[in-house]
């Protein structure tokens, strides 16, 4: 009886563990309506280098939670390392559910999604918590598409703020961009697993290749044995045609790769520190 009260001393001495800190949501003017984000913001005045964060075709958030728990890990992991995370919702904020399994896109990452990335920079550039030359993009699956769109020379912005500092892109569908010869103006890192069929990693492969010799630096890593989501926490290796899962892709297999999500880890936070 003694241990067990001495035990429930210890315990009320010891400080309570830390919430994860919630997300700020921050409205940003479109052209025709107004964009949603979620904002991740360090405590202080800044400036902090600030990372754009472009969720896949299942959206940001689920019924009860802003950002589901695979954005919000990266969101957290990034701010642990000084970054403030924006993650735009561009289907909620067009009231839209998940479009992986939709036939007619309405909001296209080459379109409606770049001009978001566009808006979410403008309204960043005008933070003073913002380290102007330290903004950055990172993207999941159709997210990732839509950067591989925003980082090209056509998309550059008109104004004299920096550029994005860097880009990001995982497991993105490289097949259109590969096929027009793409290239970046942003130093662009592509992580993708080999074994990913959903997206494919030989069209990958030949768009950064490509793009060698007439572009910013693109560099691809290429995870043995990973599919699609390797980086998604606690995910067991899974076929997507089983599923009901509106939020999931139609084909292929998705599931975490441990060795592969911690590399990536490792390297986001490299790419990021260039």
């Amino acid at each position: 009886m003694r241990l067990r009260l001495t035990a429930l001393f210890l315990m009320l001495l010891m400080p309570a563990a830390r919430a994860a800190p919630a997300p700020r949501q921050v409205d940003i003017p479109l052209s025709a309506g107004v964009l949603h984000a979620q904002l991740y913001k360090p405590e202080g005045e800044g400036p902090f280098p600030t990372v754009i964060a472009l969720h896949g075709c299942g959206g940001l958030g689920g019924h009860s939670d802003p950002v589901l728990p695979r954005y919000r890990d990266w969101a957290l992991q990034l701010l642990k390392a000084g970054n403030a995370v924006l993650l735009p919702d561009s289907y909620g904020s067009r009231e839209l559910g998940p479009q992986c399994r939709v036939k007619e896109l309405h909001v296209k990452a080459r379109r409606e999604r770049v001009a978001d990335v566009a808006a979410a920079r403008g309204w960043l550039m005008k933070q003073a918590w913002v380290a102007r030359n330290r903004v950055s993009l990172i993207g999941w699956a159709n997210g990732a598409s839509t950067l591989l769109w925003a980082v090209r020379p056509q998309n550059a912005a008109r104004d004299a703020v920096p550029d994005f500092r860097a880009a990001i892109a995982f497991y993105p569908d490289c097949r259109i961009s590969a096929g027009l010869g793409w290239s970046t103006r942003v130093p662009t890192l592509v992580l993708i697993g080999a074994n990913d069929d959903v997206s494919s990693p030989p069209a990958c492969r030949q768009m950064v290749e490509g793009a060698q010799g007439r572009s910013a630096l693109a560099r691809i890593v290429v995870y043995p044995d990973a599919y699609h989501d390797f980086d998604r926490a606690n995910t067991p290796l899974h076929a997507a045609a089983g599923s009901t899962d509106a939020a999931t892709p139609e084909r292929g297999h998705l599931g975490t790769d441990t060795q592969a999500r911690a590399d990536s880890q490792k390297q986001v936070a490299e790419w990021l520190a260039r």
